[in-house]
């Protein structure tokens, strides 16, 4: 089962769009980050809102099946609940630079 999470475009410094969730819409930002140093270090990190609150990170990852590459997205924050929420960011068939975060409860 698949849920959506939310929608992001791609931009030359990550991809912006909304969060929206049952009990949380927001504008997100996932800028490159650019500080990484180490393999354990997010290659992304999330911002939402007007305060560009930092709600989570993100990693390169590389899918088993195809070997393509992917975002996998942890996003965590009071307003989106007491346990973390993990996600995969896809790309939109036949709509390039459109980007639906999935929600993955493994």
């Amino acid at each position: 089962m698949a849920n959506a999470l939310g929608y992001v475009s791609e931009t030359k410094t990550g991809f912006e769009g909304t969060l929206a969730m049952l009990n949380l819409t927001a504008s997100i930002r996932l800028e490159k980050n650019d500080e990484k140093q180490f393999d354990g270090q997010p290659d992304y990190r999330i911002f939402a809102g007007e305060t560009s609150s930092e709600i989570g990170a993100g990693w390169i990852r590389q899918a088993k099946g195809s070997g393509r590459d992917y975002l996998s997205l942890t996003l965590a924050d009071p307003q989106i609940g007491p346990r973390r929420v993990y996600a995969n960011l896809a790309p939109i068939k036949d709509n390039d630079g459109r980007y639906v975060i999935l929600w993955n409860p493994n």
